[in-house]
């Protein structure tokens, strides 16, 4: 057995004490060293919020990310039915929120008015387009993607799975942005199925008819009156009545912005996928390492910014042999050998 002296046991203890602060300051550091620690980040949802399963979730997950990844700190507001969408966005850019983003088209001349107010501060919106004459705004970054072309795959889908050579889409309101949609859906049927035809409706002209359930299911089962044996909505939770249609006949239909397989297990063939998430987190890692950039970010096939679902969950209702010939399709659209419209 082996004495301590008093001298031995206080050498011990400063040398575990020493150990102990090195770990400490080991995991300071790495607490520290995640790139976006300090920074703020605000976003503010469009119609039909955080919860849509679409396009509203999708920015929720690239926020999640952000805050987990990168370290930043996140606020967000959730506008009700008929708020005011701008003061939701000023009162986070008052605070000195770092970058404040606004999803949705809606948000453009928001965003341009209050990037103008609020120069320290970095502004990014999704869908956002430029208001007629106004040029490069360097504190304000628009996120768009090329919907068309991720419309275009699932449109070959429908193509070569409709039995009646009758296909559906239902959007929203009727925008020149929702018009890329179902201008590239159009094209990918008419691609492999040069003799189907496409029935096409819209819930209206006001952002409401991307919140109207009852209505998405009134014109989806009219469609499905008309023989269409898939129908592909681009059209917020006003797809919820669609796939509620879908659901009732067994029918077929193609989700949007996310998978969207979980809204009816029975029917969903697929989804094209918008990649908000990966836009949001791109711009926010942007802005940690500091190289933000005003200006339109876009994101289509080449960038992985849009897509379509195939995976064990739709496998039943879409043959691994689809998938494959329309993996084929996209790398002839990313090569440049197929052009697909976007109105």
């Amino acid at each position: 057995m082996t004495l301590v002296t008093p001298r031995r046991l206080i050498q011990l203890l400063v040398a575990a004490n020493v150990v102990l602060v090195a770990v400490g300051w080991i995991a300071m550091r790495g607490e520290a060293a995640k790139p976006g620690s300090g920074l703020q980040i605000g976003l503010v949802f469009d119609v039909g919020g955080k919860n849509d399963k679409s396009f509203n979730e999708a920015a929720w997950r690239g926020l999640m990310r952000a805050r987990d990844e990168l370290g930043v700190t996140v606020q967000f507001i959730e506008p009700t039915e008929g708020s005011d969408r701008e003061s939701a966005m000023r009162s986070l850019a008052a605070r000195g929120i770092d970058l404040v983003i606004g999803v949705g088209f809606i948000f453009g001349p928001d965003l341009e008015r209050l990037s103008a107010q609020f120069p320290n501060v970095r502004f990014a919106g999704v869908d956002y387009s430029p208001s007629e004459g106004v040029g490069t705004i360097p504190n304000l970054a628009g996120l768009r993607f090329r919907e068309h072309e991720g419309s275009f795959l699932v449109g070959a889908i429908a193509g070569l799975t409709t039995r009646t050579k009758i296909v559906g889409f239902v959007g929203g309101m009727k925008i020149p942005l929702i018009r890329k949609f179902e201008a590239g859906y159009e094209a990918g049927v008419r691609h492999v199925c040069p003799k189907c035809r496409v029935l096409s409706a819209y819930a209206g002209s006001e952002p409401k008819a991307f919140a109207d359930p009852s209505l998405g299911q009134d014109l989806a089962s009219a469609q499905y009156g008309q023989r269409a044996d898939i129908i592909y909505h681009a059209a917020g939770k006003t797809g919820d009545g669609v796939f509620a249609a879908a659901r009732q006949r067994k029918a077929r239909v193609i989700g949007v912005d996310s998978d969207q397989h979980e809204n009816a297990p029975c029917c969903v063939v697929t989804s094209m996928v918008k990649r908000v998430d990966v836009a949001v987190l791109d711009i926010i890692k942007d802005l940690a390492a500091g190289r933000f950039v005003g200006g339109i970010h876009e994101l289509g096939l080449a960038e992985d910014g849009v897509g379509f679902i195939a995976d064990e969950n739709n496998r039943h209702l879409l043959p691994l042999e689809i998938a494959v010939k329309v993996r084929a399709l996209r790398d002839d659209i990313i090569a440049g050998k197929i052009k697909v419209p976007d109105r």
